[in-house]
């Protein structure tokens, strides 16, 4: 018996061209039948997330930011922020690659420095509430910060990963092929997913979970319906139980529609 359904954003619920499927809002009313909780655990801000369900934005729950802010009908349920010695050293570690563009990821909003139109533009994807701002490490003192996002768009793997690879004292993962996150060492979508588990008082055998990169490692192995999407990184498809297929051939709803 499945009581939870757990999917990421990007690569797996979304399609290539980032849209949710048309399919999905009957999907999710017999969910809600059938008393199943659905989550969603994505390295997107909160205020994006909530946006694109605001039809049905109370009735579940999000894990944002990679795992570093998990909200609930509005109400945080957990969060680890940053100190400012942390961001200081990973902001001066992004200025010093010239490919790499840094995102300091806020409760209440993004801030970015730069803004060549290439990075905009994925920026505009990702972070619903943004600020321009003269330096990243002249922030407003209301807001703390969850998450530092670095964008490369030539690759992160090859550009931004050599530089922090060895920081153990952080969660450094490769959230797509131009995204890096770093944040705080007990924040990821595994830990996130431990919380929500024991919150609702559900086992690992009843829990599906949808994934396709590397910062869903961790996530895909807390369920025992662990699904890799067709189109995921390899090491994502070697720990999950189950292939689903390509997120553009809309692969989590199949795999929902079969519990009916």
């Amino acid at each position: 018996m499945i009581k939870l359904i757990v999917t990421d954003m990007d690569g797996t619920f979304l399609n290539d061209k980032k849209e949710i499927s048309s399919e999905f809002w009957d999907v999710f009313k017999k969910l809600k039948e059938k008393n199943i909780k659905f989550v969603v655990a994505s390295g997107r801000q909160y205020q994006n997330l909530k946006e694109q369900f605001e039809p049905i934005k109370d009735e579940i729950i999000f894990v944002a930011e990679n795992g570093s802010y998990i909200v609930e009908k509005e109400k945080e349920l957990y969060s680890r922020t940053l100190s400012k010695e942390a961001i200081e050293k990973f902001v001066n570690i992004g200025r010093e690659i010239k490919t790499t563009n840094i995102v300091l990821c806020g409760k209440k909003s993004a801030y970015i420095e730069n803004t060549e139109p290439k990075f905009m533009k994925e920026v505009e994807k990702y972070y619903e509430e943004r600020e321009i701002v003269e330096n990243l490490l002249k922030l407003p003192n209301d807001d703390e910060i969850i998450k530092i996002a670095f964008c490369d768009l030539d690759g992160t793997e090859k550009n931004i990963f050599p530089f922090v690879k060895d920081e153990k004292e952080f969660q450094v993962v490769v959230s797509g092929e131009i995204w890096l996150d770093v944040s705080h060492l007990e924040s990821n979508k595994g830990i996130a997913l431990d919380i929500i588990m024991k919150k609702l008082n559900i086992n690992y055998d009843e829990v599906m979970i949808f994934g396709d990169y590397l910062n869903d490692y961790e996530m895909l192995k807390r369920g025992k319906y662990s699904y890799a999407m067709e189109n995921a990184h390899e090491e994502v498809k070697k720990i999950a139980n189950f292939l689903a297929k390509s997120n553009n051939d809309n692969g989590v709803i199949r795999e929902k529609k079969k519990l009916f």
